[in-house]
C-alpha cells in the first residue's frame, strides 16, 4: 500500500458516519439547548454586526479587535476554495440534493459556532502582553485538560499553519498558470513576500487587512455569480426543484444524469458544508476570542454571520451557477466543474474570473490560517516561538506550489479531523456554561440589567 492510499484509508475512518454525525449532533445539541437562537435572535445578530459598521471604531490594539474584524477574519478563513472547488464536488458527487444537506449543515453550525465563540471569550490569555484566545485555552481552564489543550494546538499548527496552506498555495499557483501562464514557484514566492509583509504585522495589521480585503472580495464574487444567474434566470426555478426533490430523490431530480442515493447526497452535503464554514472545527475562535465587546454573546450572535455568508450566500450562488448554467451534466468534477459554469456564462473571461477569486479567497485564507496557528504556537511556547513559525509558514507556502498537492490534501485532512475531536468534547462538556451565557445575555443584558459576563 503506498503512502496516499494509506492516509486515504486512515481518512475513511477519520471522516467516516461517526466524525459527521458527531458534527452535526453537536450543532443540533447547541440549536435545541439554545431554543434555536439561530432563528430566534437572527435580526439582532445583523444589527450586532452591521448596525455600526460606520461608525468610527477603536482601532487594534493588544486589548483585541473590533467585533466587526473578528468576523472578517473568521470569514476570510471560512471562504476559501472550499467555496469554489467544494460545493461543486458536493454536487458532482452526491447530485443537486446535496445543496440542501449544506443548508442543514449551516443551520446546525450556526449553533456550534455560537458556543465556539462565547467560549473562546470566556477563556482569553494575555501572552507577552497580547490577548490571544482559542480551543486550546479553553479546553485547559474550561474542561481542565492540558493535553487535549496540546494537542489540539499542535494538530491544528500542523492541519491549517503548514499542510492547509500549502494546498491554498498550491491552489492559487495551478488557476494562475491556467489563467495567466505564470510558473507555478514564482507564484509561490510573490505569495509568500505578499503574506509575510502582512503577518509581520501581527493581529493588528491581519485585521485590518481582512476587515478590507474580505467585503470587496465577496463581493466581487457575488456580483459575478449573479450575473450569471441572471442569465440563465429561466433556470433558477428548475435548479431550486432539483435542489429539493434531489434531497429525497437523486436520480429522478436530474433525469439519471447524476446516479447518486440519498445516503451520497445526504453524506457530500454535510461533509462539504461543514468543511466549508468550519463550524465545530475549532479554527474561527482564535478571531472571535480577541474581539472587544461588552458581553460575549454578542460575538456569539456576529459568529452566526460567518456562517450565514460562507454557506447561506456564497456556497449557495456557487450551487445555482453550477444548476443553472447545466455545467453540473458535464462530467468535470471540483473546481472545474465551478469554472466550466463560469465559462459558460462568461465566456474566456470565465478562467480568469475564477483566477483572481480562487486567489484572493485563498490568500485570505492563508493569512487567516496563519494567525489560528500562531495563536497556538504561543499557548504552546509563547512569543520566542512565533518567528519559527512564521518562517517555516512561508516556506511551506513556497513547496506548495511546486509539489503533488494530492499527499498534502490528504494530511490536511488527517490533521483537520484530530483537531476537531478534542474541540468537539470540549464543546459538549461545556454545553451548560454556553447556555448560562446565553441566558444571562437575554434575560439581563439586553435589558440592561446587571450581567455576571458583562466585560
Amino acid at each position: 500500500m503506498d503512502v496516499i492510499a494509506l492516509i486515504e484509508s486512515i481518512n475513511a475512518i477519520l471522516w467516516g458516519p461517526v466524525m459527521l454525525l458527531f458534527l452535526v449532533g453537536t450543532g443540533v445539541l447547541f440549536t435545541l439547548r439554545l431554543r434555536f437562537l439561530q432563528i430566534r435572535k437572527l435580526k439582532l445578530a445583523f444589527t450586532e454586526t452591521f448596525g455600526g459598521l460606520f461608525s468610527k471604531r477603536k482601532a487594534p490594539d493588544e486589548d483585541g479587535i473590533s467585533s466587526f474584524q473578528a468576523l472578517t477574519t473568521a470569514i476570510a478563513a471560512q471562504v476559501g476554495t472550499g467555496n469554489l472547488a467544494g460545493v461543486a464536488t458536493a454536487v458532482a458527487a452526491g447530485g443537486p440534493g446535496a445543496v440542501f444537506w449544506m443548508w442543514v449543515s449551516g443551520f446546525f453550525g450556526m449553533g456550534t459556532i455560537f458556543a465556539e465563540a462565547i467560549l473562546a471569550q470566556l477563556h482569553t490569555e494575555r501572552v507577552d502582553g497580547e490577548v490571544t484566545g482559542g480551543p486550546a485555552y479553553y479546553i485547559k481552564k474550561g474542561l481542565g485538560s492540558p493535553f487535549l489543550a496540546s494537542f489540539f494546538a499542535i494538530t491544528i499548527i500542523v492541519a491549517l499553519g503548514f499542510m492547509g496552506n500549502m494546498v491554498q498555495s498550491s491552489s492559487i499557483a495551478e488557476s494562475v498558470d491556467m489563467a495567466f501562464d505564470i510558473p507555478n514557484v514564482v507564484t509561490g514566492v510573490v505569495i509568500a513576500i505578499l503574506v509575510g509583509l502582512i503577518i509581520v504585522g501581527g493581529i493588528k495589521r491581519i485585521a485590518s487587512f481582512t476587515e478590507k480585503l474580505v467585503p470587496v472580495m465577496a463581493g466581487f464574487y457575488i456580483v459575478g455569480s449573479l450575473i450569471i444567474i441572471i442569465m440563465h434566470r429561466e433556470n433558477i426555478i428548475p435548479a431550486f426543484q432539483m435542489i429539493f426533490h434531489g434531497a429525497f430523490n437523486p436520480t429522478a431530480a436530474t433525469g439519471g444524469v447524476i446516479g447518486v442515493s440519498i445516503r451520497e447526497s445526504f453524506r457530500y452535503g454535510i461533509a462539504r458544508g461543514l468543511f466549508s464554514n468550519e463550524a465545530g472545527m475549532g479554527s474561527t475562535p482564535h478571531a472571535h476570542a480577541v474581539a472587544k465587546v461588552k458581553h460575549p454573546a454578542q460575538q456569539g450572535l456576529v459568529s452566526f454571520m460567518g456562517v450565514v455568508i460562507d454557506t447561506g450566500v456564497v456556497c449557495t450562488l456557487t450551487a445555482l451557477v453550477i444548476l443553472t448554467t447545466g455545467s453540473f451534466s458535464s462530467g468535470l468534477f471540483g473546481a472545474q466543474l465551478t469554472q466550466e459554469g463560469f465559462n459558460i456564462g462568461f465566456g474566456n473571461f470565465g478562467t480568469t474570473f475564477i483566477a483572481i477569486c480562487l486567489f484572493f479567497f485563498s490568500l485570505s485564507t492563508i493569512i487567516s490560517w496563519y494567525y489560528f496557528g500562531e495563536a497556538n504556537v504561543k499557548y504552546l511556547a509563547g512569543k520566542k516561538g512565533i518567528s519559527f513559525y512564521r518562517a517555516a509558514v512561508l516556506i511551506f507556502i513556497v513547496i506548495g506550489t511546486t509539489i503533488n498537492a494530492e499527499v498534502v490534501w490528504e494530511l490536511a485532512d488527517t490533521f483537520n479531523a484530530l483537531m476537531i475531536i478534542p474541540n468537539l468534547i470540549a464543546l459538549i462538556g461545556m454545553v451548560s456554561l454556553v447556555i448560562k451565557v446565553a441566558n444571562d445575555y437575554e434575560s439581563n443584558f439586553l435589558h440592561h440589567k446587571p450581567s455576571k459576563y458583562e466585560k
